[in-house]
């Protein structure tokens, strides 16, 4: 399938909804736990989420349309959320995450993208070169991924609790 910005845009301009949605007024259980050391629970996405918002997916684009292929990406930092969302409650994440996206997604309308912005290429600090469509598309693929995992640990808090049941419901498996 190719990239479209629009089907992209619908997408991402639903993330902070449904997780508003999904996440609003759980227990501190369901929004903390995680699946072990090393992992994330549902709080840390998002604040890993605003993260990006605020300094991978629309500032890596200004860079692009402004640097062109020269446009040589900071590394992200996929932790920063362990120190930017201490003392924050899940509710004051939910409308954070809400607010920067709105913000991220109004530029990026507003950057009117075609054809030839789209094929520009900027340079990531793993992947050299990378085009401003894959990494639109990323951005898209990265909130599915999120969305997944945070599902994933959420079920598994009743991995045993399913009982039988565990035979048909893949997403308490063990991780291999």
């Amino acid at each position: 399938m190719t990239f479209c910005l629009d089907d992209s845009i619908l997408h991402l301009e639903r993330t902070p909804a449904l997780l508003d949605a999904w996440l609003r007024g759980l227990p501190r259980e369901w929004v903390r736990s995680n699946e072990g050391p090393g992992t994330w629970s549902p709080f840390d996405i998002v604040g890993h989420l605003i993260h990006g918002e605020k300094t991978d997916w629309i500032p890596r684009t200004r860079q692009i349309l402004l640097g062109g292929a020269a446009a040589e990406f900071e590394p992200f930092d996929r932790h920063a959320q362990e120190t930017t969302s201490e003392g924050k409650s899940m509710a004051d994440l939910l409308d954070e995450f809400a607010a920067c996206r709105a913000a991220s997604l109004r530029e990026l309308r507003a950057m009117d993208l075609g054809p030839a912005e789209l094929e520009r290429c900027g340079v990531h600090p793993e992947f050299g070169s990378v085009r401003l469509d894959q990494m639109l598309s990323a951005w898209t693929v990265h909130d599915l991924a999120h969305l997944a995992q945070a599902s994933r640990v959420m079920a598994r808090r009743y991995q045993s609790a399913v009982g039988p049941w565990s035979k048909y419901l893949s997403i308490v498996a063990p991780r291999p």
